[in-house]
């Protein structure tokens, strides 16, 4: 294991070579676009390199909780409801089931608090432990854990809530009037 003193460019190159992508990806699921994720993957790892001597072993978390933080501020700064996945499309019956259950997920992904949409997606799409998605948020194991059961309880509910995909939201079979 490398010593804290050693943080040099070498240093920075390999972590920024390991995780930009997973940077540029944590980007995407929150950003409109592949320019927008690529600046926000940008500004994490300036502020990587500036606080060099303060990322811990286990950069990747600490990188995510930096994006995590960059994006508030900046939504702050915008005032604007961040993008929330939302999908509004009505889909007929000649869609596969899979792109309807995925339209379903994130509908109901979008319907959830800002707190409980990063809690799952630190652990479902980012794939990170609890303990890891603990450090992102700022709090602890326990109540990550706790947080999680919670949001995914409540994704569940937005889920039973749905009417079938034969369903339109007039009530009637097939969308047919």
């Amino acid at each position: 294991m490398r010593d804290v003193n050693d943080r040099g460019t070498d240093w920075f190159r390999g972590v920024y070579a390991r995780h930009f992508p997973d940077v540029v990806r944590y980007g995407l699921r929150r950003l409109d676009g592949m320019a927008a994720a690529e600046e926000l993957a940008q500004e994490v790892f300036l502020v990587a390199w500036r606080r060099r001597w303060e990322v811990p072993a286990r950069t990747l978390p600490w990188l995510y909780g930096v994006a995590r933080r960059l994006l508030a501020n900046h939504w702050r700064a915008q005032r604007a409801v961040p993008p929330s996945g939302e999908l509004t499309e009505t889909v007929g019956l000649d869609r596969h089931d899979g792109i309807v259950r995925l339209m379903d997920v994130r509908t109901a992904l979008g319907r959830l608090s800002d707190d409980d949409q990063e809690i799952l997606r630190l652990v479902g799409w980012e794939q990170l432990s609890l303990r890891e998605a603990a450090l992102v948020v700022g709090c602890g194991s326990a109540t990550a854990k706790v947080r999680l059961h919670r949001a995914r309880r409540r994704l569940a509910e937005l889920l039973r809530e749905r009417p079938s995909p034969a369903t339109s939201v007039d009530g009637q079979l097939g969308g047919v009037r």
